[in-house]
């Protein structure tokens, strides 16, 4: 277990952390989505940028966790990379 793994499992204990933790949970998986669909895609963002019509900047602030993207954003960038969107609630 790494050091960071056992950081994490004592703030997990902490009921206040653990909630901001799954709040963030959603926006954390999308970006870390993102960022590998572009890379895998050997895109840097401003090639995603100019393929998808949305703004570098724009890209950057999805990637670096700064803003949610929208659904509409998020079609956009998947249909840019050759790939779709597939939401389900377990």
């Amino acid at each position: 277990m790494s050091d960071i793994d056992i950081l994490l499992e004592e703030e997990m204990k902490n009921p206040e952390f653990c909630k901001a933790w799954e709040d963030t949970a959603l926006e954390y998986q999308i970006k870390e989505l993102m960022i590998e669909a572009r890379i895998s895609a050997g895109l840097t963002q401003k090639e995603l940028s100019e393929k998808s019509g949305i703004r570098q900047s724009n890209i950057s602030r999805i990637e670096k966790g700064v803003c949610i993207p929208t659904l509409k954003t998020l079609e956009t960038i998947a249909k840019s990379l050759g790939k779709h969107i597939k939401i389900s609630m377990v």
